[in-house]
């Protein structure tokens, strides 16, 4: 299967107050060196342990800037460049998602880092400009809200589009300057996520949200045509899995653990598949979660799972199935392309066609070239191609209408 694979890590949090005050093992070795995780089986110490190896794994030790650095700084770069990205934690209930992802006063967390990095490779590109907007979402007990509109309780509807898919109707989008403006609709929005406390967790997420930043970008050539590209930044913050007997759910919490682990069942059956490949079908459509990340799972997007696991035996379990979820979600393949104006994107085509066509003439190409764009073999006269693209490009007037969506 062609494409690009979704990037896989796991990071394991430090022993917490309560799996101290258990006296609970340390059940998973990582070796960041060979990024694998090693998970040992409480009930049997003497068996070799199960082994999972993914494109990065970080161990108690590690802080949030390293995982940036190798990982999240690459992905956030193409969005800079005009593809979509999304990254999103994964893992149980108190397993540390929410630090990697937001981060707390000590340790910035993966989202601010996003921020700062998009404004300073804006900053610094003098040759386009930009325009920032911003949204912030959560879907509780299967309900999509607001978290930065005026009524941030209202549910609002998922529609989807030819061109531009599975969109929220009535979000609000919020334009941003700099790293502070996005700072404000975070905390803004975290205000209004809903929380509780659990046996597991004292400020347990009883929702998923998603942060999402477009990044619009306008470049003048030489002539004075205009260029665009439109980059879309999803920072996902999943509510954790959990089992009622170990958080002490009941009434509105066990409710709402109900709906977070049926959408994240959903989650595993869209992953698993994409994986198996034996149904064109996938439920997408089964939850919300898994209709919002549609073109994050084998769509138009670069994307990355960071895997939250906790250390302790008495969550073997768990950690066993959200290692088994990663290993699962590493072998999706997603088609990420650019997202520009069709003009350019034709322009391009065409360009690489003549281009190819050139060295066939010269000897230099096999005789049966690939479109870009088609992925299929094409078969066209270099007198014909250049009878479609004028010597100077299209003219304004030849020019399709410019529209960019986000994917």
């Amino acid at each position: 299967m062609s494409g690009e694979a979704v990037k896989v890590v796991v990071r394991c949090r430090p022993m917490n107050q309560r799996e101290k005050d258990l006296k609970s093992d340390n059940i998973v070795k990582i070796d960041s060196q060979k990024n694998t995780a090693q998970l040992i089986c409480p009930d049997e110490p003497d068996q070799p342990p199960k082994s999972f190896t993914f494109d990065g794994a970080y161990g108690m030790d590690s802080n949030t800037e390293t995982v940036y650095s190798d990982v999240g700084f690459p992905l956030v770069e193409s969005v800079c460049e005009g593809y979509n990205g999304t990254v999103f934690a994964y893992g149980q209930t108190g397993c540390g998602k929410s630090f990697t992802m937001q981060g707390n006063a000590a340790q910035k967390g993966m989202i601010p880092r996003a921020f700062e990095h998009i404004f300073e490779a804006v900053s610094t590109d003098t040759s386009k400009k930009y325009l920032i907007r911003a949204s912030y979402l959560e879907i509780y007990n299967e309900n999509v809200r607001d978290l930065l509109g005026k009524d941030n309780k209202t549910n609002l509807d998922l529609h989807e589009h030819p061109e531009k898919g599975v969109y929220v109707n009535s979000l609000s989008w919020h334009e941003c300057k700099q790293v502070a403006d996005c700072d404000k609709l975070m905390d803004k929005g975290n205000k209004n996520r809903s929380v509780g406390a659990t046996l597991m967790n004292a400020d347990s997420s009883r929702s998923h949200s998603i942060f999402t930043i477009n990044v619009e970008m306008c470049e003048q050539d030489n002539e004075g045509e205009e260029h665009y590209r439109a980059g879309k930044l999803n920072l996902v913050d999943l509510a954790g899995s959990e089992r009622q007997s170990k958080t002490g759910a009941t009434g509105d919490r066990l409710k709402e653990a109900t709906k977070i682990n049926l959408s994240l069942s959903a989650l595993g059956n869209v992953i698993s598949a994409l994986v198996d490949g034996k149904s064109k079908h996938v439920p997408y459509r089964d939850s919300k979660l898994t209709r919002l990340l549609q073109d994050s799972l084998g769509g138009n997007t670069k994307t990355l799972m960071i895997a939250a696991l906790s250390p302790a035996a008495d969550n073997y379990e768990e950690t066993l199935s959200t290692l088994r979820y990663a290993n699962r979600a590493k072998n999706i393949k997603n088609k990420p392309k650019i997202n520009e104006d069709p003009k350019d994107a034709m322009l391009r085509e065409l360009q690489e066609e003549i281009k190819i066509l050139k060295l066939q003439l010269a000897g230099q190409a096999p005789i049966q070239a690939i479109s870009i764009a088609k992925q299929k073999p094409i078969y066209l006269s270099l007198h014909l191609i250049k009878l479609r693209l004028p010597k100077n490009g299209l003219k304004k007037e030849q020019r399709p209408k410019t529209t960019i969506y986000f994917r």
